[in-house]
């Protein structure tokens, strides 16, 4: 199934709602005191997205005619991520991204926070004063969601915990970045983490190591790469944050950017006062972030 936190047309506010086909319906309207947000709907568990699940199988057209459909066209989008417990980044993933960076790919992974305010949806505008930085950079990422708390469990197991995944744009301002020990602040801007538009039910993702992941700027296709191109799967990643930190339902984890950065081009490529980034992942979605610059 596919998810999405809608806006539609008139309403202030995002809502749940189920992607069918080109429509989005909300879940309120679709399930009797249905979830509004996502967070709520991951933390019902395996009932609460069974009775959703039972609610789209039960739309004959007859029934179908009942239910406000809003064409994805028509709506807005907020964060697919909306109330994450945590939100966890992972760097160096991709020895590409690695080696363009001029850094080294650690024994260990590489793990710092985004914060919440950094969360911003499809199609939204990211801006920054240039006072702050003109060097800011994209990140194609495929975004995993914790479903079942995963505490201390193995690698084999870490797929089991996983509820779904999303599309993550992590973007960077590397003028900062590399004058500062940490890398939280960053990449952690408002708008800096754009997620969406859809997170996609785990079962619907076999393999999450075989995905095409991507990144156009202005037009030009500058990331083209594979989630098998990882340096540390998924499960390796879930399985080594949980032997610290129980992960609880609701966990966003970005996990790591191919290469083709901006940063290391030759001309270099920033994101520019207008430009427009789409990041993709092959069979979860394209996510647009618009970008301006505040003199």
């Amino acid at each position: 199934m596919r998810f999405a936190h809608i806006v539609p047309s008139g309403a202030s506010s995002p809502v749940l709602a189920v992607i069918d086909g080109e429509d989005a319906i909300a879940v309120p309207d679709l399930v009797p005191d249905g979830p509004a947000d996502l967070q709520t709907l991951i933390e019902s568990g395996e009932e609460g997205l069974s009775r959703v699940r039972r609610a789209v199988a039960a739309l004959t057209s007859e029934a179908a005619d009942a239910v406000p459909r809003h064409p994805l066209s028509s709506v807005g989008f907020a964060s697919a991520s909306n109330r994450p417990p945590l939100i966890l980044a992972i760097g160096l993933n991709y020895t590409a991204h690695s080696s363009e960076l001029g850094l080294k790919t650690d024994a260990a992974p590489t793990v710092f926070s985004l914060w919440p305010n950094s969360l911003t949806g499809h199609e939204r505008t990211t801006a920054w004063p240039r006072s702050l930085s003109e060097a800011v950079d994209y990140e194609a990422e495929l975004g995993v969601i914790i479903g079942a708390p995963a505490r201390d469990v193995s690698p084999e197991d870490a797929l089991d915990h996983v509820w779904g995944y999303t599309v993550v744009n992590d973007i960077t301002a590397r003028d900062i970045q590399f004058s500062e020990a940490q890398w939280s602040r960053c990449k952690s801007f408002d708008g800096f983490t754009p997620t969406g538009p859809f997170v996609v039910t785990a079962d619907e993702i076999p393999d999450p190591q075989n995905l095409h992941i991507w990144a156009v700027v202005d037009g030009h296709m500058v990331q083209d790469g594979s989630t098998s191109q990882m340096v540390r799967t998924v499960a390796t990643l879930i399985s080594h944050l949980s032997g610290t930190t129980t992960l609880l339902p609701g966990t966003l984890i970005s996990t790591g950017s191919p290469g083709g950065a901006g940063y290391s081009r030759d001309p270099q490529i920033f994101l520019r006062d207008r430009s427009t980034v789409t990041v993709g992942v092959d069979g979860i979605g394209e996510l647009t972030t618009h970008c301006r610059i505040i003199d």
